[in-house]
């Protein structure tokens, strides 16, 4: 909670800031474009403040209605995140693309509010632009499936595959199926993907995560020790989950605290040492790891601490601890039904 206290703080003295240097003559154009740095850096609350700021001035007003929105979806306040595409639907002289990428992530709301009526109403609007790209097709796809029309969820993702044949729109695809219980229709789409032949550091990480998720470790290790070798670093932090999965420990810390101290996603290097932590039992030091993770990740980063927190707790049978931090990671993570249903669980022993 003190770190959501100086998020929270920081992001009004950001608010402040923007105004006084406002009031002094600093151009708009400087506000939007910090705000787009803060966005694609995932400073998800100093970019809202920053597209809230252009908002007022009435600059960009579209293109900041939809960063603001985007800022929201990240931070998990879904109908907010909805009403400002909505607001920048609703602008003027808004181009075609722009209404796509927007309608793209409108979509992406009303799916996680199952909203599926809606939801497939901007499927038909985005169809009706004409030009469906594989993302159109991905998301039409995904809702189709989650309206049990599996026919026409299929034929969308065929289309998407096509239009995009790479490994991360195969693993984007398999991940839908994952989550409505449809592994094996997925798994069809991480075999065509690594029917090619890798070609660079990035495939062959790709590769080693459609093995993670078909649970063939060893051909997992073998691409993402290629990787490594060409020097891609977050290949590393896979193979830890890899070693994790295979049951080698010892193998999987070394992974995690190589990977930290070349100074890389802290937050995540201390939820794998956690999560070997958890492994072996010891409950009190995967604790310790979780803290001292919390101060220094990302907001994704975030969310698997925290989780991972209300797990350990229960873990040590310490139901009230884990309460509290069930609830404490809903309420930063509202739509994580999984934890919704731990978080009731624990009401229940509590």
């Amino acid at each position: 909670m003190k770190k959501i206290r100086r998020i929270l703080a920081a992001v009004l003295g950001s608010v402040l800031m923007i105004a006084c240097l406002g009031g002094c003559g600093l151009e708009s154009r400087k506000v939007f474009d910090q705000a787009e740095r803060d966005l694609s850096r995932g400073s998800y609350e100093y970019a809202l403040a920053g597209y809230l700021a252009s908002i007022e001035a009435e600059d960009h007003v579209a293109l900041s209605l939809r960063g603001a929105g985007i800022c929201c979806l990240r931070l998990g306040r879904v109908e907010e995140a909805e009403d400002y595409f909505t607001q920048a639907l609703n602008c003027e002289n808004v181009g075609k693309t722009l209404i796509k990428d927007i309608l793209c992530y409108r979509i992406t709301t009303r799916l996680i509010r199952q909203d599926l009526d809606a939801a497939m109403g901007d499927c038909g609007q985005l169809s009706r632009l004409g030009d469906m790209d594989a993302d159109g097709y991905f998301l039409t796809g995904k809702t189709a499936l989650a309206m049990n029309v599996y026919k026409e969820a299929a034929s969308n993702f065929e289309q998407a595959y096509l239009a995009d044949p790479t490994y991360e729109r195969a693993l984007q695809i398999y991940e839908v199926y994952l989550d409505e219980e449809m592994e094996a229709d997925g798994t069809h789409f991480l075999d065509l993907a690594l029917e090619k032949e890798a070609k660079t550091a990035q495939d062959h990480l790709e590769r080693g995560r459609m093995y993670y998720y078909m649970e063939d470790y060893n051909n997992a290790r073998i691409d993402l020790i290629e990787a490594m070798k060409q020097n891609n670093l977050e290949a590393q932090l896979l193979l830890g989950m890899v070693y994790l999965a295979k049951g080698d420990i010892s193998n999987s810390r070394a992974m995690y605290i190589q990977y930290m101290e070349k100074g890389k996603a802290p937050g995540s290097s201390y939820n794998g040492l956690a999560m070997c932590d958890m492994a072996e039992g010891l409950y009190d030091s995967a604790l310790e790891n979780i803290k001292k993770g919390i101060p220094l990740a990302t907001t994704e980063e975030l969310k698997g601490l925290m989780y991972n927190e209300m797990v350990i707790y229960e873990k040590k049978l310490d139901f009230a601890s884990a309460l509290r931090s069930g609830e404490e990671y809903l309420s930063l993570f509202p739509d994580d039904e999984e934890a919704a249903r731990e978080v009731a669980f624990l009401r229940s022993r509590v």
